[in-house]
């Protein structure tokens, strides 16, 4: 592939050298200006994006990329019903690095992808709207944020539970005091899976139309496998239960639930963090955990717990899913649905029960057009979910590592250096992040 993209080659060289200039400052928007968007990464979730993104009138689908080409002439088609006739159809996504005419950049890929090609992104001048979790590693998410500021991007996160009305009220809650003093906060995804999970395809011929090698990108040269791949009409694709791609519930759901708790206090890193658990119920080929249970202490005088099993739907409230802060003046339970407040006996905190009241994709999309042009930095800036998504990468390392893992936020690294292997990965040529 290498010896047929010379000029890709020469641009992805000249890039990785780039400092913050001319081509690296991008396109000044004006308040009625179109917005050119390239979408990459045109799964479930990036269709998802273009769909959302559209009921935006300054956005312009300019591009669709993906190294599948089902996805590519789907995601395509989708674009023509929403009137953009032009749109691009690209396999390769050094090709939108390349385009100019480009303003920002959708990353909905598989996560082992998201670091560089946000990376380049920001290098080629472009915004950008990624997909959480941000990174597979914490040394991954530092690059980004040190990307976005030397090259001066707005880089939105896809935390977009930040932008739901009730989940900033139900945190300004806590920071207020009413709740008392909060020392406990719990969340949780609980359900039950059928034993079988995902099954055990053998390694095989990738499908017709699937650039394997350039799917794998970054991460380790494995044969093709279905479930690896993961590609399935009836769910999100199964690449996020591989330690190669994806840090399994961890980090495709514990960054959701985990973030609103750092939300309420003003996006802490913990101190520390242990994590136990083991794959006990699936017998299909996932390398990550099916049961899980991590605890963290922080600095602002609390702990923290991430629950993940498969083999219960049994959970508090009935919720499947949540953030649950204990005060010494009542309970907040928050989801996507809405938030309640349970008072504890004897306090005069008054029971609540509050529905969602917007559109949190619709207002998050808003948010990062809105900071396209006044540069300001979003609601989910990339170092803001950095913090949350090397919270629960911190817990892959405990589990992986056997090992509580204490923070060291002064070198931004883990105070145990047998831990450290885990911070960071060997990539590819030529993936390789340089910022």
């Amino acid at each position: 592939m290498e010896q047929q993209d010379q000029g890709r080659r020469s641009f992805l060289k000249s890039t990785s050298v780039a400092a913050a200039g001319a081509f690296a400052t991008g396109k000044v928007l004006g308040a009625n200006d179109r917005v050119n968007v390239a979408y990459v990464g045109m799964g479930r979730m990036g269709r998802g994006n273009l769909e959302v993104s559209q009921k935006h009138a300054e956005v312009r689908v300019a591009a669709v990329c993906d190294v599948y080409q089902p996805h590519l002439e789907m995601s395509a088609a989708m674009a023509r019903r929403f009137g953009h006739r032009e749109v691009k159809e690209v396999k390769d996504y050094r090709d939108i690095l390349a385009d100019k005419s480009i303003d920002a950049v959708c990353i909905s890929t598989p996560d082992h992808w998201h670091a560089w090609q946000t990376v380049e992104a920001c290098k080629a001048g472009k915004d950008v709207y990624v997909e959480k979790p941000i990174s597979v590693t914490i040394d991954e998410g530092q690059k980004m944020v040190q990307a976005a500021r030397k090259y001066n991007r707005v880089v939105q996160a896809g935390t977009m539970q930040r932008s739901g009305i009730h989940f900033q009220q139900a945190s300004e809650i806590v920071r207020s005091g009413k709740l008392g003093k909060v020392g406990t906060v719990k969340t949780w995804n609980c359900g039950v899976a059928k034993p079988q999970g995902i099954g055990n395809p053998a390694d095989g011929a990738p499908p017709a139309g699937l650039d394997w090698d350039l799917w794998l990108g970054p991460a380790p040269k494995r044969p093709y496998n279905a479930n690896r791949f993961g590609v399935d009409p009836k769910a999100f694709s199964h690449f996020r239960w591989f330690w190669d791609y994806a840090g399994g519930m961890m980090t495709d759901w514990g960054v959701h639930v985990l973030d609103i708790a750092l939300m309420a206090f003003d996006n802490p890193m913990p101190e520390y963090c242990c994590a136990t658990g083991g794959k006990f119920y699936l017998t299909d080929n996932r390398d990550t955990p099916d049961t899980l249970l991590v605890s963290y202490r922080f600095p602002q005088g609390f702990v923290a717990t991430y629950e993940n099993r498969h083999t219960s739907s049994i959970c508090q409230f009935d919720k499947s899913y949540g953030t649950v802060f204990y005060g010494t003046e009542g309970t907040l339970h928050v989801d996507r649905g809405g938030y309640m407040i349970v008072p504890e006996k004897g306090s005069s905190l008054l029971e609540a029960k509050v529905n969602r009241s917007n559109d949190s994709n619709y207002d998050h999309w808003r948010n990062f057009l809105d900071c396209m042009r006044t540069r300001q930095r979003p609601i989910s800036d990339i170092e803001v979910c950095h913090k949350s998504t090397a919270t629960c990468l911190l817990a892959n390392v405990s589990y992986r590592s056997g090992m509580r893992v204490d923070w060291d936020s002064a070198n931004a690294t883990t105070v145990q250096p047998e831990a450290r292997k885990f911070l960071s990965r060997e990539e590819r040529d030529p993936w390789k992040i340089v910022v």
